[in-house]
């Protein structure tokens, strides 16, 4: 066709002439269509010609007589649906399904046929007049002839509901048949499937799961009932996936999780010697993984296991870090905080899924009760040092790694995070000075994770300690490389020059050293600040070790190593048979707590006591004797004699680091106010201690009445100035 052409509409007219129809022919024709569908729900269909009844119903409908098909069609159907409806209703027990489902299927395969039958009704007529299409309608007569029959209605649905409940009890039910039946009730719509089944079906396994709820709980305890619920909530699962509508699976699963968990979730959770606290010490994590996927499906089912969790260990948290008895050993105290956070840390990833509020809620936890006990950061330092010291038999480096990132862990909860900074640096200034630390590398690493947790600034005076221990040594070849020849019967010296800024501040105290070695002290602070311009030394005895050759009765040599102070009390014997506790503390000027710890040391402590001491005792008094012990004996030739550790500090020693930390914190505190006035111009009083408080808190809490009276400083000194008006308002002065 050209595309200039106009474009036809074809159309098909029926012939012109007027046919001429038989007066009788309607009703002929359908009682050869009525005859038909007598055979085909009489299972006679096979002698049928379809074609032939095909045109016979295609001509009714051309010729006008669609009504007298179709109402035709309605009595024929429902005349034998009432018979099959009273078939249905003659059957006994356990034969009524069956037959329903046999007279189901008979219904669905003649109505099948009908409908290839009466095909062009369906499509023209039945549209046109707005009836209902052939296989709705034998679906509707089913369901009003048989269905909801007054004598098969109630029958069928305390049938289904009795075997439902069989099965629950443990029988075993013709599930293809219970399908069957309930797919049935589904074709029927969803109106016939939840009035007719579904809803009475949730009513009484509410009632079944309340009462067996009821019963369990009597007689289970915890862990054995939370798994008889997962169990009838996997049943019913199972079940919606074999014979019922899939949408039900949630309205059931609804029920039992209400009946069953939600209903008793309290008296589940607080269950004595099972409930969640039982199962926590127990390490029940089969049963606490089953509590959280279940109680998970219930409003406030995991706040209120949540909630449980951070009360107990907040509870048995405090319990730990306020017991004095746990508090004696730093490292045990810290052992037993690190197992209480492996343990909650294996709960929340193996049984409740890694869930991150979980995690919180454990970390909020240790960070309440970690920081109720002001010695933490303390005992962590130590903790660290214990671990850090050589002499760790089979430990790896790995296994260093992981000690250490555990320690940061804890590390993060401290709120007073500048307290330890302030313990780590002493420690790690002992372990290096004594060269007692199990590799550099380790110390290193540490510092790192420091510095990663809390900036440059934090660390920056950690790394210069390990600087100075460099600059040391070769200071110390540069000494003995100018001087060598001259000390050739001299003892040896090694000396180490820390910074004094870098280097935990010690507070001087003159040690009288003997005097071969003062005189070698002296050689080499010539040599020293000859060599250096505008420095000053200060000897730090306290910090220092020796190793002294020592010869007992019986011509017994030993090498002993010793602290500083402790070869100045044993020289002292030297020219002295014995000494009295007040001779050896004029002579060596030792501080008198350092001096008794090192008196200990040297008479007190089994297979190490070199001294002999009158009377003998564990405590030092001002009146002791003290002589050289010639019964001394020991299998090793190099005897280590070390200090009585004073592993905590004294309480005044305690209130003295507090203190210098207090100091420490005020020139922050005031930058930390200069910076935020500096920004913001004005501020008022409130703003100000929020805002401080939130800077600072990486570090440290700050006091709110330390940050006023910085605030106070600040004003004396012109940084800032009141408002006029307000006098709660701050101006910063540029």
């Amino acid at each position: 066709m050209n595309s200039g052409q106009k474009k036809r509409n074809f159309q098909i007219e029926a012939f012109k002439h007027k046919v001429v129809v038989d007066p009788k022919y309607a009703d002929k024709t359908w009682k050869i269509i009525e005859h038909a569908i007598h055979e085909i729900y009489n299972h006679n269909a096979s002698g049928l010609s379809f074609e032939e009844l095909y045109r016979n119903a295609y001509n009714m409908v051309l010729h006008k007589f669609g009504e007298k098909l179709y109402s035709g069609l309605v009595a024929t159907m429902t005349l034998h649906l009432q018979t099959m409806s009273k078939s249905i209703e003659a059957a006994q027990g356990a034969s009524f399904l069956e037959e329903l489902n046999a007279k189901w299927g008979d219904h669905n395969k003649a109505l099948q046929m009908i409908r290839d039958i009466l095909m062009y009704m369906d499509r023209t007529f039945i549209p046109s007049t707005h009836k209902t299409p052939i296989h709705e309608l034998g679906l509707n007569l089913w369901r009003d002839n048989v269905i909801h029959s007054i004598n098969i209605q109630p029958r069928l649905q305390n049938t289904v509901l009795d075997l439902i409940y069989q099965e629950r009890t443990g029988e075993v039910i013709n599930r293809g048949l219970m399908r069957n039946i309930i797919k049935m009730l589904m074709d029927l719509g969803p109106s016939v499937y939840q009035e007719d089944f579904e809803k009475p079906f949730l009513e009484v396994s509410a009632d079944f799961y309340r009462a067996e709820s009821q019963e369990f709980i009597e007689c289970s305890d915890c862990g054995d009932y939370l798994k008889k619920a997962e169990r009838r909530l996997n049943e019913e699962i199972d079940r919606v996936s074999h014979y019922l509508d899939a949408r039900s699976e949630e309205k059931i699963t609804n029920v039992v999780e209400k009946e069953m968990i939600a209903n008793h979730m309290l008296r589940l959770v607080h269950m004595e010697n099972s409930g969640l606290v039982k199962m926590f010490l127990d390490d029940k994590f089969e049963d606490l993984g089953r509590m959280y996927s279940l109680f998970r499906r219930i409003p406030d089912g995991l706040l209120t296991i949540r909630d449980v969790m951070t009360t107990h260990l907040r509870d048995t948290g405090k319990q730990l870090v306020t017991d004095p008895e746990k508090s004696k050993n730093p490292v045990e105290f810290v052992d037993l905080l690190l197992e209480k956070r492996d343990k909650y840390d294996k709960i929340i990833s193996s049984a409740f899924g890694n869930d991150k509020t979980f995690q919180n809620g454990l970390n909020s936890s240790f960070e309440y009760f970690i920081n109720l006990n002001q010695r933490s950061p303390e005992y962590i330092s130590l903790f660290v040092d214990d671990k850090l010291r050589k002499g760790l038999k089979g430990v790896k480096d790995e296994d260093i790694e992981t000690i250490l990132d555990k320690v940061m862990m804890l590390f993060r909860y401290l709120q007073e995070k500048d307290v330890f900074e302030k313990y780590y640096k002493q420690h790690l200034a002992k372990r290096l000075l004594s060269g007692k630390t199990i590799s550099e590398d380790a110390e290193r690493s540490l510092i790192v994770k420091l510095k990663t947790e809390c900036g440059y600034q934090f660390t920056s005076k950690l790394e210069g300690m390990f600087t100075d221990m460099k600059t040391s040594q070769d200071a110390m070849q540069g000494f003995y490389a100018a001087h060598g020849s001259e000390l050739t019967n001299s003892p040896t010296l090694v000396v180490q020059v820390l910074t004094t800024g870098s280097w935990p501040t010690q507070s001087s105290v003159a040690c009288n050293m003997p005097a071969e070695i003062s005189a070698l002290c002296e050689r080499f602070r010539s040599y020293y600040l000859g060599t250096h311009t505008g420095r000053r030394l200060t000897w730090q005895t306290n910090m220092g070790a020796a190793d002294l050759r020592a010869t007992f009765a019986n011509d017994q040599k030993y090498e002993l190593n010793v602290s500083t102070y402790q070869m100045c009390v044993l020289m002292l014997f030297n020219s002295s048979e014995s000494l009295s506790y007040k001779e050896i503390e004029q002579a060596t000027e030792i501080p008198a707590a350092d001096l008794k710890r090192c008196l200990q040391s040297l008479a007190c402590v089994k297979g190490k006591n070199v001294l002999r001491k009158d009377p003998m005792s564990k405590d030092i008094g001002a009146d002791d004797a003290f002589s050289v012990n010639d019964r001394f004996t020991s299998k090793l030739r190099k005897v280590k004699i070390g200090t009585v550790v004073a592993q905590k500090e004294s309480e005044p020693e305690k209130m003295e680091t507090r203190q210098r930390v207090e100091e420490d914190r005020k020139p922050q505190i005031e930058a930390a106010i200069v910076r935020i006035m500096k920004a913001r111009k004005v501020l008022d009083h409130n703003n100000v201690i929020a805002e401080v408080t939130k800077q600072l808190q990486p570090r440290f809490l700050a006091n709110p009445g330390e940050i006023k009276k910085r605030v106070e400083s600040l004003i004396e000194r012109d940084f800032l100035e009141r408002d006029n008006v307000d006098r709660r308002l701050y101006r910063y002065l540029a």
